[in-house]
């Protein structure tokens, strides 16, 4: 399977996972140019859904649909069917309560479209309220091998990777991943969001460093990461 990358409105990222004839589009804001890139590359839209249920993510549904014959499946159903069948591959679905109740992610061939759970340089927002479900479920994401690449919701790498430096200053692969960063084309693997995430560095000495000093919680995991969350 391949991935393409759709950059709508000022920072949202949607994509299409497609192979030889059919494609999958996820977060289909940018509609027109989603069908204009199927149209070049004869492919038929099969699949339309959505990372989760947000208006910014969802507001190209109704376009795509009128204009394809796509088989639309609401988001609080992919759960439930575990895998979406393209071509010849099944696209797992993650169910990654968080951001929202309903939010997902889709994954194949090491590819993870992850919405707004895991973005590049920092975890989303806890919007669902529930900071523990939140953690189970970018525990679920850390199972996957070092080499997925991320393709995140938005485009805020920037903003994320200051609260990154503010978290640890000293770390010199914040630069480094700032200079591979392309607002063109947003994506990192997960063994680089390892090196520059506070999130997923929750044990590294420098991120309790930072947490103790701001005299919040460090003595579990957990505690760091709500600490942690405390602070977005």
């Amino acid at each position: 399977m391949k991935v393409k990358q759709f950059r709508y409105s000022a920072d949202n990222l949607g994509y299409l996972i497609y192979g030889e004839r059919y494609a999958l589009a996820i977060d289909g804001g940018a509609a027109d140019q989603m069908l204009s890139f199927m149209e070049r590359h004869r492919l038929e839209l099969k699949i339309l859904t959505n990372t989760h249920s947000h208006g910014d993510h969802t507001c190209g549904n109704k376009e795509l649909a009128a204009a394809t014959e796509a088989e639309f499946i609401n988001v609080g159903e992919l759960p439930s069917r575990g895998t979406l069948p393209l071509e010849k591959s099944r696209i797992e679905i993650i169910h990654t309560p968080g951001h929202t109740a309903d939010s997902v992610c889709f994954h194949v061939d090491g590819i993870l479209i992850s919405g707004d759970t895991l973005f590049n340089g920092k975890v989303g927002r806890c919007g669902a309220g529930d900071i523990r479900t939140f953690y189970e479920s970018i525990g679920k994401l850390l199972e996957l091998p070092g080499d997925t690449v991320i393709y995140a919701g938005h485009d805020y790498v920037e903003e994320y990777l200051e609260f990154a430096r503010m978290v640890e200053p000293a770390n010199s692969c914040i630069d480094t991943y700032l200079r591979s960063y392309d607002p063109a084309f947003v994506f990192a693997s997960l063994v680089d969001e390892l090196k520059v995430d506070p999130f997923l560095r929750l044990s590294e000495p420098s991120v309790i460093s930072f947490l103790k000093h701001r005299d919040l919680p460090v003595s579990t995991e957990y505690q760091r990461w709500e600490s942690l969350m405390s602070l977005m």
